[in-house]
């Protein structure tokens, strides 16, 4: 039977009354109503986890940071961490007073922040013995305010081997001084934290060394990225050979072809590193927007970007 032009007409305003009627308001689902007052957040391309944590270090980029300009980049280019190096205008240093160093502790532990480290210049090369004692007994200090600020660790160095000294000395030296300064740090529970550093205690199999001698559960190194780890048998050996000891890492710019930053993390997350790798880059005029480039590299050469 046909249709004749009036009935057809018929049917479809009955049929456009029904659809009006199943989208009006009070005809939604609970769930389009949720949906309506809340908006799906945007979509996230990060596809996974990171095993370790991506941090910064005061050096350079933060130097001239207080605490909360400290506290709110980092908050906002997602960094997590931070190792605050000493002289820097964050001012934390021993000459804090009980209730300051209360106050930095409160800060931090309010923020998304975490205060990982406290990066000090000391180091144990010296020949002389009155230098060298002094420089124990202030990183003892130091891992007094460590402790205090809510930290979990120093970072120290060594930083040459001293002419007309043989080089056997030096290291057993070195890593005498780091196993007192660790046993004092075990009774705060604070890690002492070697960079790889210096023009030729940079050499892995030299800090290996240094650590056979400290031969303390609360000494390890902070890998520091430097080129010199393709020597010596070449960066897997290298990393071999402290891969145990590895408490934090310093990242150079991540974008350098000369050093093998994909490995690097592969590397890492073979061994469950689950610490902080710490950005020590040079100054911007635009920090947050780097930090956020830093991130996403650090990211993509995970394959979760």
């Amino acid at each position: 039977m046909k249709s004749t032009r009036r009935q057809f007409l018929q049917d479809t305003a009955l049929g456009l009354g029904a659809l009006a009627s199943l989208t009006a308001p009070g005809a939604l689902s609970a769930a389009e109503k949720a949906a309506k007052k809340s908006p799906a957040p945007a979509q996230s391309f990060v596809t996974g986890k990171p095993k370790h944590h991506i941090g910064m270090v005061t050096y350079n980029l933060g130097k001239d940071w207080d605490i909360e300009t400290i506290i709110k980049n980092c908050t906002e280019a997602k960094f997590t961490g931070v190792e605050l190096r000493t002289t820097h205008k964050h001012g934390v240093e021993v000459t804090l007073s009980k209730a300051e160093r209360a106050e930095v502790k409160k800060r931090f532990a309010d923020s998304p922040v975490q205060l990982v480290s406290l990066g000090s210049i000391f180091d144990y090369h010296t020949p002389d013995k009155a230098r060298l004692r002094q420089d124990i007994e202030d990183t003892k200090a130091y891992l007094n305010l460590a402790h205090d600020v809510g930290a979990t660790g120093v970072k120290v160095r060594p930083n040459a081997l001293p002419k007309g000294v043989p080089e056997e000395k030096t290291l057993e030296q070195i890593g005498l001084s780091l196993r007192e300064v660790g046993q004092f740090g075990a009774s705060l529970g604070q890690e002492i934290r070697l960079e790889i550093h210096g023009n030729e205690t940079v050499r892995v199999p030299r800090c290996k060394r240094i650590m056979d001698v400290a031969d303390h559960p609360m000494v390890g190194v902070c890998w520091n990225s430097n080129v010199t780890d393709l020597e010596d048998g070449g960066f897997d050996v290298n990393f071999d050979r402290v891969k145990n000891k590895i408490f934090t890492v310093h990242l150079r710019d991540i974008y350098l072809e000369e050093y093998p930053f994909r490995r690097l993390f592969t590397r890492l997350n073979e061994i469950n590193f689950t610490g902080h790798a710490f950005a020590e880059i040079p100054e911007s005029a635009d920090p947050v927007r780097v930090m956020k480039y830093f991130r996403s590299i650090w990211l993509a050469y995970q394959g979760l970007l």
